[in-house]
């Protein structure tokens, strides 16, 4: 749980004051309580919820609940509304941004988290809608799986959610960019090292010239 926290605490940091961000289901959902004092925003979870925060605020409600079934809070002055509202704010564009949990994400910026063959299939959820309309697409992820297999791949071998639609990775590791296309690592944990991360790395990318560690 404190890898998954470190990764929440880091995404927070990709916010910025006004933007309105969705919030997948598991790890992003811990963002909420890592946001700065310094700026306002708005969470949207895709069944129907505009102004959801972290349990520790806001209104309790037993019968609220995000978009992974797990009980929330909304703010003060949030709101409510169907799933056919929910997406079309999603497919028009008035997102910021989103941060979803990933199984794969490849050196293209393809992008792969919504099934395992052969494992038990939840289902597309949002994801497809999220990607392709909002304009900073982040992935928070732990940077191998528990086997050990690197999640940032060459090229994704699981079926896809979409193509070239990542903007940010962010894991315990480090964080990565696609700028001008290319993979970038723009920052790495105090705690490792840039051959630490090639070693727990597929995928190819560059460093950025001004690398930094993960505040």
């Amino acid at each position: 749980m404190e890898i998954k926290n470190r990764i929440a605490r880091r995404v927070a940091q990709e916010l910025h004051d006004g933007d309105i961000v969705n919030l997948g289901a598991g790890l992003p959902t811990l963002v909420a309580q890592y946001l700065p004092d310094n700026i306002d925003v708005l969470f949207h979870s895709e069944n129907g919820i505009l102004g959801l925060c972290d349990n520790s605020f806001g209104i309790q409600d037993p019968d609220l609940t995000n978009a992974a079934g797990q009980p929330c809070s909304i703010i003060q002055g949030g709101a409510t509304f169907d799933s056919a509202f929910s997406f079309a704010l999603i497919r028009g564009g008035h997102l910021d941004a989103c941060i979803l949990g990933g199984l794969e994400v490849d050196q293209h910026g393809n992008f792969a988290n919504w099934m395992i063959p052969e494992k038990m299939k939840p289902g597309m959820g949002g994801a497809m809608d999220l990607v392709a309309g909002t304009k900073n697409v982040i992935v928070a992820m732990e940077h191998c799986t528990k086997a050990g297999k690197a999640k940032i791949v060459r090229q994704c071998q699981f079926p896809l959610t979409a193509e070239k639609c990542v903007s940010t990775i962010v894991t315990e590791l480090a964080v990565f960019r696609f700028i001008d296309g290319q993979l970038t690592l723009v920052e790495h944990a105090a705690d490792t090292d840039i051959e630490t991360i090639k070693v727990c790395t597929e995928a190819e990318f560059v460093v950025a010239d001004e690398l930094r560690k993960i505040p």
